[in-house]
């Protein structure tokens, strides 16, 4: 049985609402193997969780680097928000021992549970928002989130992965890289991509993402360890 005020504790918020904290933690297969569990699952406040994400980083970016163009202030963010970091971020917080999922979800520790605590993350700052508004929801992504930016820019993650690993492996390899969608997943508002990296017929790696762009970048991020170790 899930202790959900132990959970929201762990999380550093106290909730005037906690079913919206269990409602975040929801995942919709969850609810599909218990049909007669009241609720609902935490794509919708995913869905808010998302832009009200974008709009924290972005403010907190913009004030961080006054000097800074738009283009730099795009690459920190997307290095930010995207899954990998997101899901890190999850997993540091103790969320994958709090979300309610189905028995099959349970056992997948792959790319599907990576997607699954970045929507969850999203979702947990949706009902936040809804539960205290704006500035505590902002407290929280600079308490759990942009303190990661110091390591996005001492590792460089922040660059184009994509130009960086054409360029690796155009002098490694002397092939230029070519990418393919895999899968494409999920409800018009939320899709899901997985894309693989590949040289000549062999794939390299693979990344994820809500867009191609992103899961492309995703790709060519696990694609550079993987030729440089």
């Amino acid at each position: 049985m899930q202790d959900f005020a132990a959970h929201a504790q762990k999380l550093g918020v106290t909730f005037n609402n906690p079913t919206l904290l269990v409602e975040a933690l929801t995942h919709r297969s969850y609810l599909n193997e218990n049909r007669t569990t009241a609720g609902s699952h935490n794509e919708r406040l995913e869905f808010l969780g998302d832009a009200v994400l974008e709009l924290i980083v972005t403010h907190f970016l913009f004030l961080r680097f006054p000097s800074k163009p738009e283009g730099d202030l795009t690459a920190y963010r997307a290095a930010l928000v995207n899954t990998y970091s997101l899901a890190e971020t999850a997993e540091g917080l103790g969320v994958n021992d709090m979300l309610l999922l189905s028995k099959g979800e349970k056992k997948d520790t792959g790319r599907a549970r990576q997607i699954i605590l970045a929507n969850a993350y999203e979702a947990i700052l949706g009902s936040i928002y809804l539960d205290q508004g704006y500035e505590a929801a902002a407290e929280f992504v600079a308490r759990t989130l942009t303190p990661k930016i110091d390591i996005v820019l001492k590792n460089r993650t922040w660059q184009d992965a994509k130009s960086h690993f054409q360029e690796v492996a155009q002098e490694k390899k002397n092939v230029t890289p070519t990418y393919k969608t895999l899968s494409e997943t999920g409800p018009d508002h939320d899709k899901q991509f997985t894309v693989g990296v590949f040289l000549s017929d062999k794939e390299i790696a693979r990344g994820d993402g809500k867009s191609k762009q992103e899961a492309e970048q995703a790709a060519a991020q696990a694609a550079l360890v993987k030729i440089d170790s």
